[in-house]
């Protein structure tokens, strides 16, 4: 089937550089393949894409399979490198910095990924993960960093008494929040979630999602979220990205995008999704809130108040 292409430029708004926190101009990436005989040749998987994040600000990015949002995320986390292009975190160029990257970088953008075993150890305590990034970042006294993650994870919605289990002992909606609490300990400015409530059911998603709000109406930090369920991204979203094929082919408010998507592939890719349905939506909207009201519910009755 051939998608059709279109000529608008895929950034609509006006000049973002005195605003922004992150801005990435005509970022490149590409990964290296072996062929017969040991040649390599360089397979680009994201194609010169740009777009800007500013402060507290949510901006999502969806696509299918394949498409390169995880690895635009990545490439941002410095986890891989660019190939070209520019990335300008706070003012700094982020690809100057060479094959080390600095510690104010690391602290200043976290990422929450789809597998809380990313950044959880099976064979110790939740609270290791914290107490070591607090440590590495410069954090000599223990029970200082203690007193930290003990207020993550008041933070997150977790008791105390988690600091002490391992992994194993918590359920996948526990672990993530675990994860959260782990970005959150270093008070970042931008945070990368890369499919971070996609292996997770529908309720907990709903209890992930609203406290990904709570949290950046607290702190005020800034998300990259990347994700391939539209419903999710156009709730949580202020604008919204999507990639195909490695490009960035529209960027737009939720509204604009899920009522008057411009580029043919988006449109195709709305049609495609189950939640635009309005049934669909309405029925995820009600789950949502039904667990909502009942996490609230439980919050006020372990209120020793």
């Amino acid at each position: 089937m051939t998608i059709e292409t279109s000529t608008a430029a895929p950034e609509t708004t006006a000049p973002v550089e005195d605003r922004a926190l992150l801005v990435v101009r005509d970022l490149r990436v590409a990964y290296q393949s072996t062929r017969m005989f040991g040649r390599k040749r360089g397979v680009e998987v994201v194609k010169g894409v740009s777009f800007h994040i500013g402060a507290g600000e949510t901006f999502g990015l969806v696509g299918e399979s394949g498409s390169g949002k995880s690895t635009t995320g990545r490439a941002i986390l410095r986890l891989i490198p660019s190939a070209s292009g520019s990335i300008e975190f706070a003012g700094t160029e982020v690809t100057a910095f060479g094959r080390r990257t600095p510690l104010s970088y690391r602290r200043d953008v976290q990422a929450v990924f789809q597998d809380p075993s990313m950044s959880l150890n099976p064979r110790q305590p939740v609270s290791d993960a914290l107490l070591a990034a607090l440590k590495r970042h410069g954090m000599s006294s223990r029970a200082e960093r203690w007193r930290v993650a003990a207020e993550a994870f008041d933070q997150v919605g977790l008791q105390r008494a988690h600091l002490d289990r391992y992994p194993g002992e918590l359920s996948g909606g526990q672990q993530q929040r675990v994860a959260i609490a782990r970005a959150l300990v270093l008070k970042p400015k931008l945070v990368v979630c890369d499919e971070a409530v996609s292996a997770l059911d529908l309720s907990t998603q709903s209890q992930i999602i609203n406290l990904l709000c709570d949290l950046q109406e607290q702190t005020g930090m800034s998300y990259l979220f990347i994700a391939h369920d539209l419903g999710i991204v156009r709730h949580l979203s202020d604008r919204v990205g999507v990639m195909r094929q490695g490009e960035l082919v529209e960027v737009a408010t939720p509204e604009e995008l899920f009522t008057r998507a411009k580029h043919p592939y988006t449109r195709r890719l709305l049609g495609a999704t189950p939640a635009d349905h309005p049934e669909g939506r309405e029925r995820r909207r009600e789950v949502r809130a039904q667990w909502a009201r009942v996490h609230a519910l439980e919050e006020e009755l372990s209120d020793p108040a």
